[in-house]
């Protein structure tokens, strides 16, 4: 599947999370290529993909096409995350995704286990969740059935972390560190580069 589908699909899904949808109301094609930012010929395209979800001249009933899209991108149960690195950003993330999860009853991420090398982070909680040591990764994925992991180490240390992630399961990584990742193919891994999406924004002021 293109990966330019699965984040349309994404956004789509987005939308109709944060949309009204009471009284079984029908969205058109039109309606959520408007707020995606895509025309409604490629909506009906990538829905398409997956089935038929619409009825001609009257569209997407939008809780059953809400439903549909969270079974595709496997979000309809709440998905287990293990963030790896407790710095400024992996605490900023862990505390993010609890307070959304806590906070919304539709979004489907919650960590469950956070990890760190230093001591003086060890057995300290953020939101709830304390902080592991590292050596316990293996064992927390298997009691938490984890697999996917966010990475937010280092450059220098990024590589031997997913290898262990990888190692104790973890299918999916969210790799925030600047570096590029050697996984196995059945491993998916995203990046996502604060630094470098900022000195592309630069260009155009």
């Amino acid at each position: 599947m293109p990966e330019v589908v699965v984040r349309r699909l994404a956004v789509y899904l987005r939308i109709l999370r944060e949309a009204d949808l009471s009284d079984n109301r029908f969205v058109s094609s039109a309606e959520l290529g408007e707020w995606a930012g895509v025309t409604p010929a490629q909506v009906r395209k990538d829905l398409a993909m997956f089935g038929e979800f619409g009825k001609q001249g009257v569209g997407y009933q939008g809780r059953n096409l809400r439903d549909e899209l969270a079974r595709i991108l496997n979000t309809d149960e709440t998905v287990a995350v293990a963030i790896i690195g407790m710095g400024e950003l992996g605490a900023a993330l862990a505390r993010y995704i609890q307070r959304r999860h806590a906070g919304n009853r539709e979004y489907p991420f919650r960590a469950v286990a956070l990890f760190d090398v230093d001591p003086a982070k060890v057995g300290v909680s953020v939101e709830g969740v304390a902080i592991d040591h590292l050596d316990a990764l293996p064992e927390r994925v298997r009691e938490q059935k984890v697999k996917l992991a966010v990475v937010s180490v280092p450059a220098a240390a990024a590589q031997a972390v997913t290898d262990r992630a990888v190692a104790a399961g973890v299918r999916a990584i969210l790799d925030f560190a600047p570096v590029k990742l050697r996984v196995p193919p059945h491993v998916r891994v995203h990046y996502a580069d604060v630094s470098l999406e900022l000195h592309q924004l630069a260009f155009y002021l």
